[in-house]
Formats: structure tokens, sequence, C-alpha cells
């Protein structure tokens, strides 16, 4: 069995150089997106960039994709991904 799939769904986070806030996402093309973030074609991240990718996982479907995007957006899943990403939260600032 192939571990690596063609058709996976990523849930990513940026994070502000700017503003040090956090961003989360989800999609099926994760250069694609992070382009397009990169070039102020997303509303919400146009004004609020630079950003860079600090996390991100991969699913087998969009379902599950989209559930883990909404858990890391609650309180819960910020812990999650602060105490994930401590060391590199610290050495970055």
């Amino acid at each position: 069995m192939n571990p690596v799939r063609a058709s996976m769904f990523y849930i990513y986070v940026l994070r502000s150089k700017r503003s040090r806030k956090l961003y989360t996402g989800f999609a099926s093309d994760l250069r694609k997106r992070l382009t397009e973030h990169r070039d102020s074609k997303s509303p919400y991240t146009s004004s609020r960039g630079p950003y860079e990718l600090i996390y991100y996982e991969a699913c087998m479907n969009r379902n599950d994709a989209a559930a883990r995007e909404k858990y890391l957006k609650t309180g819960t899943g910020k812990r999650y991904l602060k105490n994930r990403n401590k060391r590199f939260l610290a050495l970055t600032g």
C-alpha cells in the first residue's frame, strides 16, 4: 500500500510576520493556496501579511480536513498548536 496519495487535503497554519497572529485554513493544493496568500489573493489575509507557514497536516478526505480545521480554531485546538510548535515559536519570537 502506498501511503502517499495524489488527492490529499491539507490543514495549514500561517503566522503574520507583522502582527504574529495565526490564520488556519485547509486546501487540496497547499502550494497553490500558499501562493494565493503570498500574492494577496485571499481577502482575509491580503491586508495582514506577509505570512509564514508554521504548521500543516495532511488528511485523506475533505470532511476530515474541514473538521480538523474547525477543531484547530477552537480554544483547545489553539492550545494544541501552541504546544506542538512551542520550540519553533520560542525561537522565532
